[in-house]
Parts: structure tokens; sequence; C-alpha cells
């Protein structure tokens, strides 16, 4: 009488060609797909009213020059610089609940400056900001 139990082998499954067989389909997907972008961006830029609106006294009003000056409520600031903006911003809002920020900039201003302004209005807290602009005279 045979009292050991039978040793049974131990199943042992090799995965290894099943990771190459997985690798080298992502490799074909990665070469036969077509990274193609066709961006054709259709901007339809704003025009403004002719309805004239009344200008709210507790306002922060900010005018860049074709220089790059920078003016908060008709004080010339020293630089245009991030950190300089934002601290005249900061001194332009006491007293003032969340005003929005009125950005008056020359046509002939940089987008850079703009965007900078932007920036230290954003960095600040304050969301409302708008842009002045003047009616299209008829040719």
């Amino acid at each position: 009488m045979n009292f050991r139990s039978e040793r049974r082998d131990e199943v042992d499954l090799d995965i290894t060609p099943l990771i190459d067989v997985v690798f080298l389909l992502l490799i074909f997907f990665m070469v036969s797909t077509t990274f193609e972008h066709n961006s054709e961006i259709n901007i339809t830029l704003p025009s403004s009213s002719k309805e004239v609106t009344e200008a709210k006294p507790d306002a922060v009003n900010v005018g860049l020059d074709a220089q790059g000056n920078v003016y908060i409520n008709d004080r010339s600031l020293v630089n245009a610089q991030l950190e300089t903006i934002k601290a005249a911003l900061s001194d332009a809002l006491v007293g003032l609940n969340e005003p929005p920020v009125i950005i008056s900039a020359d046509s002939n201003a940089t987008h850079q400056s703009v965007v900078r302004v932007m920036d230290a209005a954003r960095q600040l807290g304050l969301v409302k900001i708008t842009f002045a602009t003047q009616e299209l005279q008829d040719e």
C-alpha cells in the first residue's frame, strides 16, 4: 500500500511570448497611426456696440500705451513688471468689493503687456475684466 500522495507538477504558464506579441501590436499601431492636425480656427472678433455704458465709480481703470507703459486709475507705474502691476492693483483695490477691471489698451500695445495685466488681476482674484473700446467710425 502506497500512502504517499502523488506528486503533481506545478502548472507554469510562461507569458513572455504574450508580452512580446502585445508589444509588437503596440508598435504596429503606433507606426500605422497618422497624426494629422487640421486646425482651422475660425475667430469672429467682437465688435463694440453703439450703446454708451456708464462708467462705474468703483471700477479699476488700467491703461496701456503703445510704448508699454501702464497706468492704473490715471497714475503711471514705475515699470511694467508683473509684481509692480500687482502692487498697484492691490493699492487700487483698497475699500472696493470685487470691482471690475477695465483695460484700455492702445491699438499698438503689445499682446504681452495686455496678458501681463490680465495675469496680475487674476493672481489678485479679480475675475471681472472688461476691455474698453471705441465705436468704429464709418469711412
